[in-house]
């Protein structure tokens, strides 16, 4: 697997100065967290679910989700195990088949050992489970029947658990929660893969919903939280974890409140005016902020709900030749003693030791998503996207 490998090579050489890694399911787990990117959710019922899985990979889609929790009724659980089983002993024997890293979200601990033993060998397909209104008390047993389960079948199983309880919400009991959180995930440290944010849950414990043009971050409850989960669990220290972005709802807009917030003259640059009409059409304008607003504080990919919804987040997590650049100078052996220096782009002041993590985080993205080419922008690699 790599980023951007659906299109090709021709097209990669024009957009990058250094071209996504290669990756697999035998990577290490740092890697793999920075790589998940656009993580698409997908209900475990869908009837063609393999055949649906290769064609989102061959689109450039590297990490899904395939749900039997919130996204089917209650009555379909048990079909929907059936389904997931059966299509992923189908996806098994498809040999050559170039598949995403794929999770499964569960309801219950008891099913994780139960869909592994049923899968049997085709648990090879599988990268791990994704774990619901994640705390403490509800997530331990999670995480041993996952502990449990990787023993009995022998493969590395990674877990994903969503932040979303109204515990977590509540300012009364959120730093008692997180802290419990914490507990519980570095304990099982070396099978946590990253921290989900469920934004959905938190807004319904006020009955809210944000509307296309309003982010996450707009709403200052929820701000609050991603703020704190932040803070206290995805510290740069070497305690933390990687902490992925909230799911954007939004693929089509009927009507706008506000003006749209796509500036015009990076699309009229590369003559791309109709690529901005579309996004603003398709809300991907506010999708586009909020991707930005997630990296500014510390999240890294994004659950998706839509496959219009992937090429942008993977877009903007290209690492520029500029933040290539003042990475690469900051890191350099010589600097170790800190100090400051001018960027390469004579544009700003790199601090040698406040930016090193920043550095550090950069350089790992890089190997995975890519670096553009000095003249190459997030529109340049949208429409490449959307062409390949």
């Amino acid at each position: 697997m790599r980023h951007f490998g659906h299109l090709a090579p021709e097209a990669r050489d024009r957009l990058f100065h250094r071209a996504p890694r290669d990756f697999t399911t035998a990577s290490s787990p740092r890697v793999l967290a920075t790589a998940l990117g656009a993580t698409l959710y997908s209900p475990a019922t869908r009837p063609r679910l393999a055949d649906d899985v290769l064609k989102q990979a061959a689109r450039g889609v590297v990490s899904m989700v395939l749900c039997l929790e919130d996204s089917i009724d209650d009555a379909d659980v048990a079909a929907g195990e059936e389904n997931l089983v059966r299509q992923l002993t189908d996806l098994d024997t498809r040999a050559g088949a170039d598949v995403p890293l794929l999770f499964v979200r569960v309801r219950t601990p008891g099913q994780i050992p139960d869909l592994v033993r049923r899968l049997g060998p085709a648990v090879r397909t599988l990268s791990g489970f994704v774990l619901p209104k994640f705390t403490e008390e509800r997530g331990v047993p999670f995480l041993e029947a996952l502990d449990a389960a990787e023993g009995a079948c022998g493969r590395r199983l990674f877990a994903m658990p969503v932040l979303e309880s109204p515990d977590l919400l509540y300012r009364e009991s959120r730093v008692q929660t997180l802290e419990g959180i914490f507990r519980a995930v570095d304990k099982y440290r070396d099978r946590v893969l990253a921290l989900r944010l469920g934004v959905t849950d938190f807004c319904s414990s006020y009955g809210l919903r944000r509307g296309p043009d309003i982010t996450a971050y707009d709403v200052q409850v929820v701000a609050s939280v991603i703020a704190d989960v932040v803070n206290m669990l995805g510290r740069a220290d070497g305690t933390g974890f990687t902490v992925t972005g909230p799911v954007w709802e939004y693929f089509h807009v009927q009507e706008r409140m506000f003006k749209p917030q796509l500036r015009q003259s990076p699309f009229a640059e590369v003559q791309a005016a109709d690529l901005r009409r579309k996004l603003i059409e398709h809300a991907m304008d506010g999708l586009l902020r909020e991707i930005s607003l997630d990296q500014a504080n510390g999240l890294l990919g994004k659950t998706c709900i839509h496959p219009s919804h992937v090429l942008p987040v993977h877009a903007l997590s290209v690492v520029s030749h500029e933040e290539y650049s003042d990475a690469q100078d900051i890191l350099r052996p010589e600097r170790e003693g800190g100090g400051v220096l001018r960027s390469a782009y004579t544009n700003k002041m790199n601090e040698v030791k406040p930016h090193r993590a920043w550095a550090e985080r950069t350089l790992l993205r890089a190997e995975v998503f890519g670096v553009a080419h000095e003249d190459v922008g997030f529109v340049d690699l949208l429409t490449a996207g959307l062409a390949g």
